[in-house]
Parts: structure tokens; C-alpha cells; sequence
């Protein structure tokens, strides 16, 4: 079996196929889907995501205010993620963070809201789901500050930052989750990485619809793809395919705690 441990498959980009997305996932040996809701937190999208996950068996869901929206997040955004969050199914916050990248929310904006959704999921007691890019230094000051003393974990999701930011995360208390850039070409200094990340410690995922991992380049990313992220790691680290997806599916339960939830 394998977990795609970050997946967003409540999009339009599913719309004409999700159920035989899904076939095909499981078909693959795909067991559990980790869905992340993002989107506009006023738009019903967080919404869409609960109630796939409530759908499927195998579904699981994760709500948080993407850096990309810091700017629309409200005290009725966090009311409705609270509220979320008390469903069987809704077992992260996330995804949450910095992207310095594409700045489509300011940044003072998305550091005041990631320090803001860390509490609050600090609060509630539950993993929390982090997203960054090319803010290392302010991702780790923030995350030091308000989630290094919570004992509570957290994923650092569609890792392909540097390797003194892999070490500092682990220290931290984090899992790391490779996606499909792991398998690109150009993409041995990350391989690097995964190479050296503890092994109780990584998780596999497709980002999908996005990044879509070789021999399936220039398709659409879909969960049943994960296999191959797998089957990178295991090569890298001396293991099978089914070895690797094994071991992250066993650190995906341990993490989000899905034998005390079942």
C-alpha cells in the first residue's frame, strides 16, 4: 500500500474523472489520499474538501489558508477551519506557510497570518502542514518561535529546499514529504537530500494536479503517480518500491495518528 501524504484532487481540474482518478489510484496500491483544501476561505472551497473526504473511506482531508490568500484570511476563515477541524476526517492544518516566490499576498501579510494559524493549530492540538519557498530563513525563525516546544508534529509538504533547511526541519521535529520533482532530471541535488533524510521521517506524495513525476511528465499529476516518487526514494535508499511505500505509510499513520481515529 501506499499514501499520497498531499494531494488536491476536489479541484475542477478532477471534475470530469475524479472517479476513475481514484479507481486508477487504488488500482496502483494507493490506500490513503491525504486531500489539502485550499483556495479562497470564503469560497466554498474549504467546504468541497471536508465533504470528499467524508465520500470516500480512503480520503482524508487537510483545510488551511495557502500563502497565496494570507490576505483573505479573517476571524471567519479561522472560525470555519475550527469548525472543520472537529470532523472525523479533517486531520491536518495545512497547507500553511511563506512563498516569497510569487508574493501574491504581501509579506508581512503572510507572516503575521502563518504565525497565526500555527497558534491556533498549536491550539487545537493538531499536525500542521507547511509550505515554503524561498523563505527558508523566515520559515524557520517562525517555526521555532511558535511550534518547536508544542510536541506536536508537522510536514514539511513537496519538499525542494536546501539541505541546512532539511536538517533544520527535522530538527524541529518535522517530517519531510518529497513529490515528484525528486524524479526530474536536473533534480540531483534534492535526490541528494532524500538521500540522507531519516528514514522515520519521510513521506511520499504527488502534489497533484501539479508536478507530475517521470516517466509521466507532461501529463496531469494524479494520486495513482505516487508510486513513482516511491519507487525514486527506494532506489535511492537501498529499498523496493513496495518497501518505501511500506515505510512512509507507516510514517503517515504515526504522524496523523489514524489508528486512534479508525
Amino acid at each position: 500500500m501506499f499514501v499520497d501524504s498531499h494531494a488536491h484532487i476536489d479541484g475542477p481540474e478532477f471534475d470530469g474523472d475524479r472517479d476513475e482518478v481514484l479507481q486508477r489510484a487504488r488500482g496502483a496500491g494507493v490506500g490513503t489520499i491525504l486531500n489539502v483544501g485550499t483556495g479562497d476561505p470564503h469560497s466554498g472551497a474549504f467546504e468541497r474538501a471536508a465533504k470528499l473526504g467524508e465520500q470516500h473511506t480512503d480520503i482524508y482531508t487537510a483545510i488551511g489558508v495557502h500563502p497565496h490568500d494570507a490576505r483573505l484570511y479573517d476571524d471567519s476563515a479561522e472560525d470555519l477551519i475550527r469548525r472543520l477541524l472537529t470532523g472525523q476526517k479533517v486531520i491536518a492544518w495545512g497547507e500553511i506557510g511563506l512563498d516569497f516566490h510569487y508574493d501574491n499576498s504581501p509579506r508581512d501579510v503572510q507572516l503575521t497570518i502563518f504565525r497565526k494559524q500555527l497558534q491556533s493549530a498549536r491550539e487545537l492540538g493538531v499536525p500542521v502542514i507547511i509550505h515554503t519557498r524561498e523563505a527558508e530563513k523566515e520559515t524557520v525563525e517562525i517555526l521555532r518561535d511558535e511550534w518547536l516546544d508544542s510536541r506536536l508534529p508537522g510536514v514539511m509538504h513537496c519538499f525542494s529546499g536546501s539541505a541546512v533547511l532539511a536538517t533544520k526541519c527535522i530538527e524541529l521535529g518535522f517530517s519531510i514529504s518529497f513529490s515528484g520533482i525528486v524524479t526530474f532530471k536536473k533534480a540531483d541535488d534534492l535526490r541528494a537530500i532524500a538521500s540522507e533524510v531519516p528514514l522515520d521521517r519521510l513521506l511520499i506524495e504527488t502534489d497533484c494536479p501539479y508536478l507530475t513525476p517521470v516517466p509521466n511528465r507532461c501529463k496531469r499529476n494524479e494520486p495513482a503517480y505516487v508510486v513513482e516518487v516511491a519507487a525514486c526514494l527506494g532506489g535511492l535508499r537501498g529499498m523496493t518500491t513496495e518497501e518505501m511505500g511500506k515505510l512512509t505509510t507507516e510514517n503517515f499513520s504515526r504522524i496523523f495518528q489514524l489508528e486512534s481515529r479508525e
